[in-house]
C-alpha cells in the first residue's frame, strides 16, 4: 500500500512540475505572480491565459489519452508492444479527420465535435479490420502478426491521405504538418473539442481494469473466473479507440506515447491495471507536456512537431523491447 502511494505522489509531483514548466519557460517567461494578479505583467498574463494553458492542457489530455489507451490495448494483446500507433489505429483515425476536412462534413447535432467522431470512427474501424485480418492469417493471433498488419494498414491508410491532399488545394496542404503532431496555436476550443471523448474512454477502461488484469492469464481461464471476454474486449477496443480518435483529432499523428509510458509504468510501478491504467494517464500527459516544451524550445524561434521528439525516445525504446522479446528474456504485459 505503501509502495501505491508513493507511486501516486510522485506521479501526480511530476505532472505538477511539468505543467508549470510548460506555461512558464519559453520565449516569454511567465512569472508565477500572474496566476493570483494578472496586472503584475499583462502582456505575460495574457499569454498564460490565451496560450499557454491550453497549448500543455491539450497536450497533456492528449498524452494522457495515448498512454492509457496504450496500456489497455498491451493488457489485453497480452504484449508491451501494443499500442495505438504500432497497431495503425493512429492511421485510421488520421484518415477519419482527414476526410473530414477533405469533405468539409460537418454534424448539426454534434457540431464541434464532428472531427473527432469521425476521427473516433476511422479508429474503430481501422482497429477491426487489423485484427479480424490478422486472425485470418494467423489464428493464434501473434504479436509479430498484428504489427505487420498494422504496419501495412498505415501504409496504405498514409497512401489514402497523401491522395486527398495531392486532390485539394492549397488549404489542405497545412494538414502535412498537422500530421506530424504539434498542440501548436489550437487554443481552448480543442481542449474543450477532446475533453468529453477523454472522460467517457478514460472511464469505459477504467470499469475493465479488473477483467484486464484476469485476461493475463488467458481467455479460457478468465471465462472460468467469471469474466464476459467478448464484453470486455469490444469496451476496451472501443474506449481505446475513441482516446485515440479523439487525441488525433485534435494533435495530428503523434507515436510511441502509449507505448513507452505504460511500458515505462509496469517496470516501476506493476502490472496491475487498477494503478496501471490511472499511473498511465498521469505519466503520459507529463511525458507530452515536457515533449511539447522540448519540441517549442530546441530551436528557437522555430518549433519541432511534437511527433518528432517522440519518435526520438520511442523508436529506441520500441527496438530495446522487441530485442528483448526476441531474445525470449522475458519482457511481459
Amino acid at each position: 500500500m505503501k509502495k501505491v502511494a508513493t507511486a501516486y505522489v510522485l506521479t501526480c509531483t511530476l505532472l505538477i512540475i511539468s505543467i508549470w514548466c510548460g506555461v512558464a519557460i519559453g520565449s516569454v517567461h511567465i512569472p508565477i505572480e500572474v496566476l493570483w494578479n494578472q496586472s503584475v505583467d499583462e502582456t505575460a498574463a495574457n499569454i498564460f491565459w490565451k496560450i499557454r494553458l491550453p497549448r500543455v492542457l491539450l497536450a497533456g489530455l492528449v498524452g494522457a489519452s495515448l498512454a492509457i489507451a496504450g496500456a489497455a490495448f498491451q493488457g489485453l494483446l497480452k504484449n508491451p508492444l501494443a499500442d495505438p500507433y504500432t497497431l495503425g489505429i493512429s492511421s485510421g483515425a488520421s484518415v477519419g479527420a482527414v476526410m473530414t476536412i477533405f469533405f468539409s462534413i460537418s454534424m448539426p447535432v454534434v457540431g464541434l465535435y464532428a472531427l473527432p467522431t469521425f476521427s473516433m470512427i476511422g479508429a474503430i474501424i481501422t482497429m477491426v479490420i487489423v485484427m479480424s485480418f490478422a486472425r485470418v492469417v494467423d489464428r493464434s493471433l501473434k504479436m509479430e502478426t498484428l504489427i505487420l498488419t498494422g504496419v501495412i494498414f498505415s501504409s496504405f491508410l498514409g497512401s489514402l491521405i497523401s491522395l486527398m491532399i495531392a486532390l485539394s488545394g492549397e488549404e489542405l496542404r497545412q494538414v502535412i504538418g498537422w500530421l506530424l503532431g504539434s498542440v501548436s496555436m489550437r487554443g481552448w476550443p480543442y481542449v474543450q473539442m477532446i475533453i468529453p471523448f477523454v472522460i467517457v474512454g478514460s472511464l469505459m477502461l477504467w470499469t475493465q481494469r479488473r477483467e484486464l488484469n484476469v485476461l493475463l492469464y488467458g481467455e479460457e481461464r478468465a471465462k472460468h473466473l467469471g469474466v464476459n471476454v467478448k464484453r470486455s474486449k469490444y469496451l476496451i477496443l472501443v474506449g481505446g479507440s475513441m482516446l485515440t480518435g479523439a487525441a488525433v483529432a485534435v494533435s495530428g499523428t503523434i507515436g510511441f506515447v502509449g507505448l513507452v509510458v505504460p511500458h515505462m509504468t509496469r517496470m516501476i510501478w506493476g502490472s496491475d491495471h487498477r494503478h496501471l491504467l490511472p499511473l498511465s494517464f498521469f505519466n503520459g500527459a507529463t511525458l507530452l507536456i515536457i515533449c511539447d516544451l522540448v519540441a517549442r524550445i530546441i530551436i528557437l524561434p522555430r518549433e519541432l512537431p511534437i511527433g518528432v521528439i517522440t519518435a526520438f525516445i520511442g523508436a529506441p525504446v520500441f527496438s530495446y523491447i522487441f530485442y528483448k522479446q526476441r531474445r525470449g528474456k522475458g519482457v511481459r504485459a
